[in-house]
């Protein structure tokens, strides 16, 4: 996890500026750099390093005597960096992953680069021959990246929005930042004049890109055919890999736990796979919630089972009320669910930080969408619609689960791996029938489960456990984080307030007392800036006016005792 920013085509004292990448720090706290373009003096990046692997010369921008025209600011992991330079004959001068990048480009092309990158990332190539600029962005939006491109040619790049919104050139009060859209690449003129403009944006390598039946490094090829048991062999072989790739570091590995299915599959496999390498260091696994809570109880009983070092992290509702003002200028979003959920996760990431040595930390994000994992499911009237939705999902995932994800850990310091997410485990799941894909006798994610039943990975209980809201996991089923938030909102926000929400915020009017509590602090740090979230995440096919998993009936808080 790293900042990147970048100014391109400004006529101000870029002194001055740097000041606007300083507000990303947070992501980055090993070291900065704030640099010029040499001959190019309006043109500078701004780096603030996170070090995971070669922590001597992984300094960004990052220029590589071969190529001493491109300069390169990006944030990310690519995993098949090394099988590129073997298949290509690519001679590195770092240990940076990154540096394939600039390898790419330079042979094939920035649409034939990105289209070949395994990984996650954000990135700004600036090609000082051509006098182009690039932005790409990774098929999920794991890595966060925002954009400012005013009609007077000003060009500037950050990973987060608040390095863009005081930019001290903009000639309007409230200048248009927009989220880079996930899976394209945006190409820019760089004019002598020093003026940006925009050539072209290119969409490029989608989830449903990838091959069925490619080989898949050092693990042989996928069996073919779509019968049960070859489906359950290749799940759990895609995912053992995707979770392989991303113990690329040289820092210490830690994972989130739950104790739902998708972390605890995650820690039980980078267990088994740290074992396989002689890893030098026992995997810390990280849980919170209240004493009685079903998650605390839930992970620690996996965590027994796998052997990780585990820690418990106790959860103060008062604290976490406290804390939702921060956290929503940590996400730069008011969305009901991601704000709710995003405070035990910003509370834990906390607490890894200042207590631990783990920087690397694993998750299960991505899982709910792709496994349709969410109750809602069972209220699809057909296979295809569910199918459908599955998709919607995770192209929004850059707005809800994956944005939570990644500011609430990136306020820490800490760098979010998801497994879940990995392109060949995501184009094969999606390529199955529909109807093998659907909640069966009730339970959701049932063919994920059933894939991983042999395997030992987990006690039966967890790996059948339904899914809890995250409310109620992380509290108590008698009174869970969701009530807590209503009581203490109920205070906060009356009802002739709520009345006339709509004209308050005619754009995406909040209809619930919660809702307009979360974004009058969100227009307190972003006034006019609405338009970064298109909608509210909501259940589908029921009338919900709010996405807690206790407004369907299917749900049922009580059914892990």
């Amino acid at each position: 996890m790293c900042g990147i920013w970048a100014l391109f085509g400004s006529d101000e004292c870029l002194s001055v500026q740097c000041l606007s990448a300083m507000k990303i720090a947070h992501r980055g706290p090993d070291a900065f750099r704030f640099e010029n373009v040499n001959g190019f003096t309006n043109c500078c990046f701004g780096f603030h390093r996170l070090a995971i692997v070669d922590q001597l010369y992984g300094m960004q921008p990052l220029r590589v005597k071969k190529f001493p025209y491109l300069w390169l600011c990006y944030n990310g992991e690519i995993y098949n960096f090394k099988k590129l330079e073997k298949d290509f004959g690519f001679e590195y001068q770092t240990l940076v992953d990154g540096e394939v990048i600039l390898h790419l480009y330079s042979e094939h092309g920035i649409e034939k680069t990105a289209s070949l990158l395994d990984g996650v990332f954000a990135f700004v190539l600036l090609d000082t021959s051509s006098r182009k600029v690039y932005l790409g962005r990774d098929s999920y939006g794991v890595r966060p990246l925002f954009r400012l491109l005013t009609d007077d040619g000003f060009l500037a790049v950050c990973s987060e929005a608040k390095g863009l919104i005081d930019l001290k050139h903009s000639m309007t009060s409230c200048p248009k930042v927009d989220p880079f859209p996930p899976g394209h690449c945006e190409v820019f003129d760089l004019k002598p004049s020093g003026k940006v403009t925009s050539v072209e944006r290119i969409k490029f390598h989608n989830f449903r890109d990838e091959p069925v039946h490619a080989a898949y490094d050092t693990l042989g090829k996928l069996q073919p055919g779509t019968d049960r048991e070859t489906v359950k062999r290749n799940i759990c072989l895609l995912f053992e890999n995707a979770v392989r790739k991303r113990l690329m570091a040289h820092r210490r590995i830690g994972c989130l736990l739950s104790g739902g299915l998708d972390s605890s599959l995650v820690a039980a496999t980078l267990i088994k796979l740290m074992k396989e390498r002689n890893m030098q260091y026992p995997l810390q696994t990280f849980a919170v919630g209240m004493e009685d809570s079903p998650d605390l109880l839930a992970a620690r009983k996996v965590a027994l089972h796998i052997g990780s070092e585990h820690h418990e992290i106790m959860f103060d509702p008062e604290e976490g009320i406290q804390a939702v003002d921060e956290v929503i200028f940590s996400l730069e979003t008011y969305d009901i669910t991601t704000v709710r959920a995003s405070v035990g996760m910003y509370v834990i990431s906390k607490y890894i930080r200042k207590k631990t040595d783990s920087v690397v930390i694993f998750s299960g994000e991505g899982s709910d969408e792709l496994t349709q994992g969410y109750i809602y499911f069972h209220k699809a009237p057909s296979a295809e619609e569910a199918a459908e939705d599955s998709e919607r999902l995770l192209r929004e995932l850059y707005m809800f689960d994956v944005l939570r994800a990644d500011r609430t850990t990136a306020a820490h310091g800490l760098e979010l791996r998801v497994p879940f997410l990995d392109h060949r485990f995501t184009a094969y799941y999606l390529s199955l029938p529909p109807e093998l894909r659907i909640p069966k006798n009730g339970i959701e994610k049932y063919l994920l489960r059933e894939a991983f039943e042999d395997s030992n990975l987990l006690p039966k209980d967890i790996l059948w456990r339904p899914k809890e809201a995250f409310s109620d996991g992380l509290t108590s089923v008698k009174k869970s984080w969701f009530a807590m938030l209503q009581e203490h909102i109920e205070q906060q926000v009356d009802d002739i307030v709520l009345e006339k929400a709509a004209e308050n915020f005619p754009f995406n009017p909040p209809k619930t007392k919660e809702g307009y509590f979360y974004r009058q602090i969100f227009e307190k740090y972003f006034p006019g800036r609405a338009g970064w979230l298109t909608h509210y995440w909501m259940p589908r096919w029921i009338s919900a006016t709010d996405p807690s998993a206790r407004t369907l009936k299917h749900y049922k808080p009580d059914s892990n005792k």
